[in-house]
This record gives structure tokens, sequence and C-alpha cells, in this order.
């Protein structure tokens, strides 16, 4: 096959990030990215190394599109770490097949630590200490990603919440009466329950 003349880095983690999209993460090999560009899979070693750094061009390529600058400052600090964490979940969600590789190559990617940069920025504007920033920033990180994997791989609507409500009552009580009521909590409101308590405890612990 012919070197397609326009092919960039930007092109071939577009291509590996439709692949992903379509057939999951395991579908993503450089055999399957040259055939989404219709190219030969030998051609792509003469732009990435190996798929390491093809998985880095996916991830900065979904994590570079995140609008990490700061809120207004005279939001309050809560206020601003939510427009934050929305605008995360946001541009990630539409790519959940692709949070594994956020995870792995977060730190090699200029979107996801200049987002980091800002929430740092809104916390110590809080008056949170260094200790105290890192573990919320973990905190947020880990929240946004299972979130994000638990509404793809098992959503309050679907079949795994529908058979807790179905459970033996003398045996399980709590989950089969929460079974049932989760039932009807949405995506929406499931993410943003528990950024409140979450943002809650981050109050409490500043006295805020």
């Amino acid at each position: 096959m012919p070197r397609p003349r326009s092919l960039t880095g930007a092109r071939l983690a577009a291509a590996a990030l439709a692949v992903i999209d379509r057939d999951g993460l395991a579908g993503l090999s450089m055999r399957a990215v040259a055939k989404e560009l219709g190219t030969s899979t030998m051609a792509l070693y003469r732009y990435v190394r190996d798929r390491e750094e093809l998985e880095r061009l996916v991830v900065e390529l979904v994590l570079g599109s995140v609008d990490t600058r700061l809120p207004d400052d005279a939001a309050p600090w809560r206020e601003r770490i939510e427009i934050l964490v929305r605008r995360l979940r946001d541009t990630v969600a539409a790519h959940p097949e692709a949070v594994p590789l956020t995870v792995t190559h977060r730190h090699h990617s200029r979107g996801a630590l200049l987002w980091s940069e800002a929430v740092l920025a809104v916390l110590a504007d809080a008056g949170a200490g260094d200790e105290r920033r890192v573990v919320a920033l973990r905190g947020l990180l880990g929240y946004v990603i299972g979130a994000i994997q638990l509404e793809h791989l098992g959503a309050l609507s679907g079949a795994g919440t529908a058979a807790i409500a179905e459970l033996p009552e003398a045996e399980f009580p709590h989950l089969r009466r929460i079974g049932r009521e989760a039932q009807g909590v949405g995506v929406e409101r499931e993410f943003m329950g528990g950024l409140t308590l979450l943002l809650d405890g981050l109050a409490a612990q500043a006295g805020s």
C-alpha cells in the first residue's frame, strides 16, 4: 500500500481512537490502525516506535481536548472544582473504552497535566495544604474514572441492578431495597450526587 502523504501523529491518534471506540481497547493493534488508515502496518513504524507510543497519542488526543482554563475566580471554590470535573468527565466519557489508557498514560499528557494544575490552583485558593491537595486531586481523578467505567459497564438502569432488586429479601434486605430504588436514578443524578458527597468531604476538612 502507498504511504499516505498526510499521515501525521494526529491522524494516527484519530484512527486509533476510532478503532477503540468501535472495537474496544482489545481491538487496538498496529495492524488495525493501519487498516483504518488504508496503509501498511510497517508504514506506521515510520511515525511511532510501538503500540505504547500510539496509546500516548490517543490519550493526548482525548485529554488534550479538555478545557483546562481556570473558571472565574469570583465563583466559590466548590463551583470551580465542579466545572473542571464536569469538563473532564464530559470529554472522557465520549470515549469510555479508552479510559484505561488515560489512567496508564495521563502523566505523559499535557492536557491531563494542565487539568491537574488547574484543580490544584483552585484548591490552593481554597486554603488547602499540599498533602490535602494531592489527596483531593487523586480522589477527584479516581471518582471521574470510576464513574465513567461504571456508567459504561454497569449503569444503574442495567441488568445488574435489576438482578440485585430481585435478591432474597431475608438475606439481602438492604441491597434488594436499594436495587429497586436505584433503577430510577439517572446517570447525571448519580454522577453529580457522588461528586457532591466528595466535595462535601473536602469542604468539611477545609472547614468551609
